[in-house]
């Protein structure tokens, strides 16, 4: 039986700083590991999942004493989840294996996807 998890790609502020400070052809060559990375695994990502905007264009929203409460843009965090994508793998072993190579952002989450 196949897993499906999730994965959450986190910049770090440093990477992004470093990111930032990258030439425009120091840039396409890292987009273009990326896209790499996406191809060699094709067969096993599900949903190609999305790069997201920076965490200053986010909205936070609280649902605390029964109330909805909105901040942002809000977030204090010293790493901030930056795209995601869905894969299908045997065992969390394949998805370590997986991410090992993945060419960006230092951190990644790799989370089970819920049953329903």
């Amino acid at each position: 039986m196949r897993v499906k998890y999730v994965l959450m790609f986190i910049e770090t502020e440093e990477f992004a700083t470093e990111f930032a400070a990258l030439g425009p052809a120091e840039k396409e060559e890292a987009y273009r590991r990326v896209y790499q990375w996406f191809d060699d695994h094709a067969d096993k990502i599900t949903n190609r999942g999305s790069k997201l905007q920076g965490r200053e264009t986010a909205t936070t929203v609280r649902l605390d004493s029964g109330q909805l409460t909105t901040d942002g843009p809000f977030i204090e965090g010293k790493e901030v989840v930056s795209g995601f994508t869905e894969i299908e793998v045997e065992d969390l072993d394949e998805a370590l294996r997986m991410v090992k190579t993945w060419p960006a952002c230092p951190v990644i989450e790799i989370r089970p996807v819920a049953e329903m």
